[in-house]
């Protein structure tokens, strides 16, 4: 069958399939996945609930995910290389999900007035965020999972040498570690589960080929069944069968908790690529194509490119084959190119063309040098550091060794600024009074991070993500509570831009201009620019000069209020001794932390949403220099291994530029050559973009990268797209 044919097909029904969802659920303002809706007949029926809805502990995920293992729906396309679809979630099929709260039966109460003083986004009872290390379920395939299982249950069901009481008695045997062996139970089911649904999958392939009447579709469905019968036990031996076990994975743990790192997709599936060539069973447009799948079944993060663990680059022939792969995707995906300076400039190049030419946030690029030395910083080696990946949507992993809550623990820092603001009269008091309720911010996180630490394992295990890290079923301990290597627990700020020029607008306009007294701007803020005298000070402080335009006071604030950051988090550790790692970042937040804050001194009005990651907010300069962003940026950096993504905008103009390839190429290394840390761009044409903001069902191709993921510009809500065209334009045009 022609490929090409088979993409264009293929790429057709996941729009249809984005529009369903769209129909059925309404606008999500996050990744668009690759779920897929379920027969309307087919009902859940999670055998363990309580009367509340909930369930906690290992037995209990093990029951219910097993059973949607063994009852989910087999989806299977005749033009697809891969069998299956994921369709359901069952982190969020607890009743409540939303409220966290009610999904975690463990008293926090003591921590919950800071927390919501400061609007904290504590990951207490958050899952996943760290990346699994593939290399383990390919090498051992789900039966050598199996056994591994079974063997440390053996072990951590040993029973105890016979202790003696006081009075000489014999005690009698114990088991050595009751809930390493009731993990282990529930590791093993969940296991099990897996290989039966990979089993159906096989089987609705080859019922599905014996009713296909073209050649070529009954002969990839009788291969695909081939493969999924192999490889629900065997470990997976050619391309193909590697590709469809990594999607199997993918799937089976998007639909436990959401997992959506990936790995160095070149390095993972080289080895086979370069055997299956040898042995003539495998050109370039198949490995294409198997990979073309893989990115459409679901936008797993993955990078290529990039140094080893040694120092040598690891780009490959099949590099370019990813990177064209998900050139000719048309679809939400998230790929990364690794920019360093021993790489192979012709991948950052391929990059870049066709990022400029599909308009569809795709790849985005990496900066290796400020991510090792800042990796360094935090205490470890370079070589570690090299094998610390971007598998995430602002964030670095270590696959298989590390534990993180990358992307969850967040601190809003303009409310933490808001607090102070209302218990200060002057510019210095309100320094000291940030500083003091950063510090209380920061100590009740950090206690909340423990808390989690303390009781994850209890409530949520990562029965899926431990059978392929190092540790876990060795140690019969959850990747949450012991099993990890690494733990290096992130705390990211949000709001940056928003406190800098608030910072920035207080000492230009009160301190040196003293065009109004501080008790006039706090008693404005207050009344949320109310009336015309609110109208002027609104006026006045919003024309200040703010964090990106170069020079300005609100551009010193940002770098402070980075050395407050890095002051508070990093080089610390939680009570309990965890390390913490600071970045800037605020995900799609920005929209729900803008609600929790009042008007502030920037002129920014009450509930509006806060400044997105590290990036100034738009306006933020007339010319909208780029140079000046790439330079703000990188200014606030924290440096210790984590990001502040530089979410970039480029007008469509620039695009058709004769030279724009060189440009952004310039431009991104500019910025890592500073000491930036990632860059995701929009290749932006702001007619369009409005068009469809009007009307979103006139453009169900367009996709965006709204912050780390990219998703389709008419899956989101009214209120975000209107947040994301404001970025768009303003920062384009």
């Amino acid at each position: 069958m022609d490929y090409a044919s088979r993409m264009e097909r293929l790429t057709a029904r996941k729009i249809e399939q984005t529009r369903a969802k769209l129909d059925k659920l309404g606008a999500r303002d996050e990744d668009d996945y690759g779920l897929v809706l379920p027969p309307a007949s087919f009902k859940v029926d999670l055998p363990v609930r309580d009367a509340t809805g909930q369930w906690s502990g290992p037995r209990a995920w093990a029951a219910n995910f097993r059973w949607l293992m063994e009852n989910h729906p087999c989806y299977i396309d005749p033009d697809d290389a891969i069998a299956g679809r994921w369709m359901f979630m069952l982190s969020r099929m607890r009743l409540g999900y939303q409220l966290s709260r009610s999904n975690f039966a463990f008293d926090y109460s003591h921590l919950e007035p800071l927390q919501k003083k400061y609007d904290i986004t504590t990951g207490i009872g958050k899952d996943a965020h760290f990346a699994p290390d593939y290399q383990i379920g390919l090498d051992l395939g789900w039966g050598g999972l199996l056994e591994k299982v079974r063997a440390a249950r053996r072990k951590h069901s040993a029973p105890t040498a016979l202790s003696v009481l006081p009075q000489g008695r014999a005690q009698g045997a114990a088991l050595a570690d009751p809930y390493a062996v009731e993990l282990l139970d529930a590791e093993e089911q969940a296991i099990l589960g897996v290989m039966a649904w990979t089993r159906r999958l096989a089987a609705a392939a080859d019922d599905r080929a014996m009713s296909e009447d073209d050649p070529g579709r009954r002969a990839n469905l009788e291969e695909m069944a081939r493969v999924c019968y192999k490889i629900a036990e065997a470990p997976p031996e050619t391309m193909r069968e590697v590709v469809q076990w990594l999607a199997i994975f993918n799937m089976a743990s998007r639909t436990y908790n959401r997992d959506g790192a990936g790995g160095q997709l070149d390095e993972l599936l080289r080895p086979y690529y370069e055997r299956d060539k040898a042995a003539g069973i495998l050109n370039d447009d198949d490995a294409e194509f198997y990979v073309f799948c893989l990115l459409l079944n679901d936008p797993h993060y993955y990078q290529i490119g990039g140094p080893s663990a040694d120092g040598h680059d690891q780009t490959s022939p099949l590099s370019y084959i990813i990177l064209e792969a998900a050139g000719k995707l048309k679809a939400s995906c998230n790929l990364t190119i690794r920019v360093w300076d021993g790489m192979d400039r012709r991948l950052f190049r391929r990059g870049v063309e066709i990022l400029l030419a599909n308009r569809q946030g795709c790849p985005r690029f990496s900066g290796d040098k400020a991510l090792v030395e800042g990796f360094m910083h935090s205490g470890y080696s370079a070589e570690l550091a090299r094998r610390r990946i971007a598998v995430g949507c602002n964030w670095m992993s270590l696959p298989g060794l590390e534990y993180t809550l990358n992307d969850v623990v967040k601190i809003n820092i303009a409310k933490v600024f808001e607090v102070a603001f209302a218990e200060s009269s002057s510019l210095e008091e309100l320094e000291a009074n940030y500083l003091k309720h950063f510090r209380a911010a920061v100590d009740v996180t950090a206690r909340g991070i423990d808390f989690h630490l303390a009781h994850q394992y209890l409530n949520e295990p990562e029965l899926l993500l431990n059978l392929l890290s190092h540790g876990p079923i060795e140690k019969g301990m959850d990747v949450s509570h012991g099993g990890a290597t690494y733990y290096n627990m992130a705390i990211d700020g949000a709001g940056l831009a928003v406190v800098a020029d608030s910072f920035g607008a207080i000492e230009e306009r009160v301190v040196k201009e003293k065009a109004l007294s501080f008790a006039e701007l706090k008693a404005a803020v207050a009344a949320n620019f109310a009336g015309e005298d609110g109208a002027r000070i609104r006026a006045l402080v919003e024309s200040a000069g703010h964090y990106g335009a170069g020079g300005t006071a609100a551009d010193r604030w940002a770098v402070r209020l980075t050395e407050i950051l890095n002051a508070e988090i990093a080089g610390r550790t939680t009570p309990d001794g965890f390390k913490l790692i600071p970045g800037w970042f605020t995900w799609a937040d920005t929209l729900r932390f803008g609600k929790a804050v009042g008007a502030t001194p920037n002129g920014r009005l009450a509930g509006e949403p806060i400044s997105h990651g590290a990036n100034p907010l738009p306006g933020f300069r007339k010319d909208g220099a780029l140079t000046a962003m790439a330079a703000a940026i990188a200014s606030v950096q924290p440096g210790y291994g984590n990001t502040a993504p530089w979410q970039l905008e480029v007008d469509i103009g620039l695009a058709n530029d004769a030279d724009a390839v060189e440009k952004v190429m310039a431009l991104i290394e500019g910025h890592f050559a500073l000491g930036g840390t990632l860059v995701n761009i929009n290749v932006v044409d702001a007619g369009k973009i409005l068009e469809a903001h009007k009307d979103p069902s006139k453009y169900p191709d367009l996709v965006v990268r709204v912050t780390g993921f990219t998703a389709y510009f008419n899956s989101l809500s009214p209120a975000f797209r209107q947040l994301v065209v404001k970025r768009l334009i303003k920062e384009a045009v």
